[in-house]
């Protein structure tokens, strides 16, 4: 397939980008707190603390009690005053009054609004040296001023004091929460866009235009947990359409698919189905177990086999850990015969061949007489067998059925596996000339299905076949 693709937003689902979200939650709060830290290292290491001594003088006007003549002679002398206090020459004399070559301290006069005061402050790094320069700054602002003006007076009102706390305070936090909230941005931005652009089946709609062949059904995600009448149930390990629990939707897409197998095959008189996927946990073993079932809902005779012989789980589906049975390792190593290994569940009302524990050199096994002898046997008494086959990327076990076989489909989950090795194992399943139906999305959580997952199946079906007899 193309490496070149044209993007489309139907190809975007919500529910993929906010599970990474979800899932990568800890990546974006680790992000948050880095940049947290960034930034507080940051501002500490440029910080240099500032030390602010401060004294308020009032203006009086000369020969003049009138406060309306002081405040205006306030205004006209503020600027004046500023320049004074901020002049060479009266940094010169304090320089030379604390016995330095030069001060570099800023020294600030203000007015304050509507007030005949003026505020004197004087900011060093060190809080001994700006008391020191503002003292001196009061004793000898009178010589320099003198040369300026001479109808005002500045009278002390609160003398200055040696500041004790920096009056720069580092205060960051809105730095820090900005800072964070940009990290953790940052990072929750590039999981949506490598989310978007991940080249797997996310919709319906963008596998029908990615995948190289035709799409049977979706089969929407089920969860385990059910509240059913106000109580909290939890279904078995794996979700059968047998169990009462299962949602209406999901029952409906499975025996939809069902449906259409058995059209499909009746047409072409096939009888042997393997249900495979490209990567593991995409859930071809439910959805092999659950075909089976829904198949024999329409009365059809159906033996389901679990040929996975390295990581076998239709005994788990169905819950069947504690039997003492036969399985079908014993059948292929020639210590137990088929009806040793065939098994009627009646429950289900399907025959099985289940295997427990994983055995090494399964090929060999696999592509022995035995194996073919097993599904001939199922050819002649059952109208399906459905193979439960390994993942085609894990081992090529998949591929030495597929000979065996007469139909094939692939189950691709929701956002599970890239595209083109999908379509790579499908070119795989046609090149071996087996009769590829198409493939089955698995496990989908499709947006408009958001309160499907509250409806339950309650609906009892008939089975013809009661007997249990091969």
């Amino acid at each position: 397939m193309n490496e070149a693709r044209e993007f489309k937003f139907d190809e975007i689902s919500v529910f993929c980008i906010v599970r990474d979200l979800l899932k990568n939650l800890w990546v974006i709060l680790l992000a948050a707190a880095a940049a947290w830290l960034a930034v507080t290292g940051m501002m500490s290491f440029r910080y240099v603390p500032e030390y602010t001594a401060q004294a308020t003088m009032a203006v009086n006007a000369k020969g003049s009690s009138s406060a309306y003549s002081s405040l205006s002679l306030t205004n006209q002398m503020a600027g004046v005053f500023s320049e004074v206090f901020d002049s060479n020459v009266l940094k010169k004399k304090i320089a030379k009054d604390l016995g330095e070559k030069s001060i570099d301290e800023s020294i600030r006069a203000s007015v304050i609004e509507e007030t005949n005061l003026i505020t004197l402050q004087v900011t060093s790094e060190n809080p001994r040296q700006a008391y020191m320069v503002i003292q001196s700054a009061i004793e000898n602002y009178g010589e320099v001023s003198d040369y300026l003006f001479s109808n005002a007076t500045l009278r002390i009102v609160q003398e200055p004091a040696v500041p004790y706390a920096p009056s720069n305070t580092m205060n960051i936090s809105r730095i820090q929460k900005i800072a964070g909230l940009f990290g953790a941005a940052a990072v929750a931005g590039a999981i949506v866009l490598l989310s978007v652009l991940r080249f797997t089946v996310k919709t319906r709609e963008g596998g029908k235009r990615s995948l190289d062949g035709r799409i049977l059904e979706v089969i929407p995600y089920e969860r385990k947990n059910k509240t059913v009448r106000g109580v909290l149930k939890k279904l078995n390990k794996s979700i059968l359409i047998s169990s009462a629990l299962v949602s209406m939707s999901f029952c409906e897409a499975v025996r939809k698919t069902a449906t259409r197998l058995d059209h499909h095959m009746q047409r072409r008189e096939q009888k042997v189905l393997i249900v495979t996927s490209v990567s593991e946990n995409e859930g071809k073993s439910s959805v092999a177990a659950n075909l089976a079932l829904a198949l024999a809902e329409k009365g059809r005779k159906v033996l389901l086999i679990d040929v996975d012989l390295k990581k076998p789980a239709l005994y788990k589906v169905f819950e069947k850990q504690q039997e003492n049975r036969k399985y079908l390792s014993d059948y292929l190593e020639k210590k137990a015969g088929v009806k040793d290994v065939l098994f009627y569940e009646k429950k289900e009302r399907i025959y099985t061949v289940f295997q427990k524990k994983g055995i090494h050199n399964a090929a060999k096994y696999l592509d022995s007489p035995e194996m073919g002898a097993l599904i001939h046997a199922g050819r002649k008494k059952m109208d399906y067998v459905i193979l439960d086959t390994p993942p085609m990327s894990v081992s090529s076990d998949a591929e030495l059925i597929l000979k065996m076989a007469d139909n094939a489909v692939l189950i691709v989950r929701q956002d599970w596996t890239d595209i083109r090795a999908t379509n790579d194992a499908s070119d795989t399943i046609r090149q071996t000339g087996v009769d590829f139906t198409g493939f089955i999305l698995n496990a989908f959580f499709r947006e408009n299905l958001w309160n499907s997952f509250r409806e339950h199946s309650y609906y009892g079906y008939s089975r013809n076949d009661d007997s249990g007899e091969v």
